[in-house]
């Protein structure tokens, strides 16, 4: 990053956000100098805004911020993608990303956010939250419960139970790895090092 070159493109360069566990494209904002080091030392996501004439940070009003997680600088050196968390909604209007675009793709890590936000703000009136409270060995047992009925329903011919039941399997799997500490991108890794071990041989 140290040969990037704010004054090419006289001192504000674009900065892509991009969510870093669904790969959505969030936004698109404005960096200068200093706002990239502000971004850099504070890890929140921080704009030059051209309507205000000033530095902006993400979320500084409403409490949404992004939490910088990677930054790419492109093959010009005149623009940035920035790999972020998003800490609620990122538009204004209160959708995900600022591009009116149905994206999909990537929603276990959209819940497994909220998962961590639920948890994390001790939200009581929360399912997610209630179950945590009651410890691993709850948690693991609910996990039990659900594949057992998964494999019920695996036998059975209404598809609709099925899909009920993996999708009930998976978000108590979620919360199970929230409970453990640990997250998808772990288990990918795992699966990762496997995948490419068999590829070696």
């Amino acid at each position: 990053m140290s040969n990037f070159n704010f004054e090419k493109a006289n001192g504000l360069i674009p900065a892509i956000v991009q969510h870093a566990f669904t790969q959505q494209v969030l936004m698109l904002g404005y960096m200068n100098a200093e706002a990239y080091q502000k971004t850099l030392e504070t890890r929140k996501v921080t704009f030059f805004s051209r309507s205000k004439n000033r530095l902006w940070t993400k979320g500084e009003t409403s409490g949404h911020f992004l939490i910088m997680q990677e930054m790419y600088i492109d093959c010009d050196q005149d623009t940035l993608l920035v790999k972020a968390l998003p800490q609620g909604p990122t538009c204004h209007k209160g959708t995900v990303s600022c591009f009116e675009e149905d994206y999909r793709a990537g929603f276990l890590y959209q819940l497994q956010t909220v998962i961590d936000q639920r948890i994390s703000t001790q939200d009581k009136d929360s399912y997610t939250y209630k179950l945590y409270q009651k410890g691993i060995h709850k948690v693991a047992q609910k996990v039990g419960e659900e594949a057992v009925e998964l494999i019920l329903e695996a036998n059975g011919k209404d598809t609709l139970l099925f899909q009920n039941e993996a999708a009930d399997l998976l978000y108590h799997f979620l919360v199970l790895l929230r409970a453990k500490g640990l997250t998808l991108q772990d288990i990918e890794q795992v699966l990762r090092e496997r995948h490419e071990g068999k590829n070696k041989k």
